[in-house]
């Protein structure tokens, strides 16, 4: 998956919280592409995860899930 593949707007995490995705960008030293998101519960902090962490699909009870899923606007 690809920077560009990132869908702007928000998603549900495994574990069941949602988030936004605001952005995209660059590491600054490293160029590693990072998905930059907001918790849409709390105090709704902003956070970064690499772009091959967002992307990947994680294992739970034995089933597998995408560690992020699109849930729309």
């Amino acid at each position: 998956m690809t920077v560009s593949e990132i869908k702007k707007g928000k998603y549900r995490h495994f574990k069941g919280n949602e988030y936004e995705v605001i952005g995209t960008a660059r590491h600054s030293e490293t160029l590693e592409e990072m998905v930059v998101y907001k918790a849409l519960y709390g105090d709704g902090d902003i956070w970064v995860r690499p772009l091959s962490m967002w992307s990947e699909t994680v294992i739970k009870d034995g089933v597998e899930y995408k560690r992020f899923t699109y849930i729309g606007e």
